[in-house]
């Protein structure tokens, strides 16, 4: 699973070891991850910098000193690892972005996960997302106002990308949990309270798993021991048939429009 948090704990990381540093190669085992012709990838990738990293919604820009953007998409399975020739990833990488002794490898990359993109093609593509999550502009009344149109589950909605971007089906879930309210519950049955409550748990909820390192199953490199301890701090999300961490509850798998999600009965309520 990849999130807001771990997708911005990745930011961070590749921020502070590749920002400013020149691409001097890119390797590229399964051409459908990254459609980019190599006269496209020698004039507008090799020998660039990257000039920043940044977060958006559920992909990772890398904006480079040429004007044009590395716009990457991680699925699920999906991860980043930061090493050399001689220090690789156990499993086999699709993508390989070489910045001389230093390797960013991508491992479990699918089609089109990897785009070389302008900067109004970014725009284009990326315009359409809700704001972040974390976005300071993203006021109470402005979160309320996102879902004014939505009459199904808040879990639904919370993933909805156009809607609010960077939330997935685990953060949903511990969201809803924080909240005290039922993944499947129906938006329209929501006072102003219950929207305050749900505000609040997702600053909070989300903050929390980026100090705690998130949920990632795989170390950003060798020297990496803070990825993934959001895991074990999990409250409802993957604990199907585990002890409330609130009260003597079980957890209990539920279906969500067709996703699955996990809830505390006893602590959840409609609103």
């Amino acid at each position: 699973m990849q999130e807001l948090p771990e997708l911005d704990i990745y930011r961070t990381f590749i921020a502070e070891h590749f920002a400013g540093a020149q691409i001097t190669g890119i390797e590229i085992t399964n051409a459908k991850i990254f459609q980019a012709s190599d006269e496209q990838i020698q004039r507008d990738v090799v020998g660039k910098i990257v000039w920043f990293v940044e977060r958006r919604g559920l992909y990772l820009v890398l904006h480079l000193d040429n004007g044009k953007r590395l716009l990457l998409h991680l699925g699920q399975g999906a991860y980043l690892y930061k090493g050399s020739e001689a220090d690789k990833p156990s499993r086999a990488a699709q993508l390989k972005l070489i910045f001389g002794e230093a390797v960013l490898y991508g491992v479990g990359l699918r089609a089109d996960d990897l785009q070389l993109l302008t900067v109004k093609e970014n725009e284009e593509k990326l315009g359409k997302l809700g704001p972040d999550a974390l976005d300071k502009r993203l006021t109470l009344e402005r979160f309320i106002g996102r879902f004014a149109k939505k009459r199904g589950a808040i879990k639904t909605a919370l993933m909805d990308q156009n809607v609010v971007s960077g939330i997935g089906a685990a953060y949903s879930d511990e969201i809803c949990n924080a909240a005290g309210i039922r993944p499947d519950a129906k938006i329209p049955i929501f006072e102003h309270e219950t929207w305050e409550r749900l505000y609040g748990a997702m600053h909070n909820v989300v903050r929390e798993a980026i100090s705690n390192g998130g949920a990632g199953e795989h170390a950003f490199s060798a020297e990496d021991s803070h990825t993934g301890k959001h895991r074990d701090q999990f409250r409802v999300y993957d604990r199907e048939g585990q002890m409330c961490r609130s009260c003597e509850g079980v957890i209990e798998k539920i279906d969500v429009s067709g996703r699955k999600a996990y809830v505390c009965s006893n602590c959840q309520k409609d609103q």
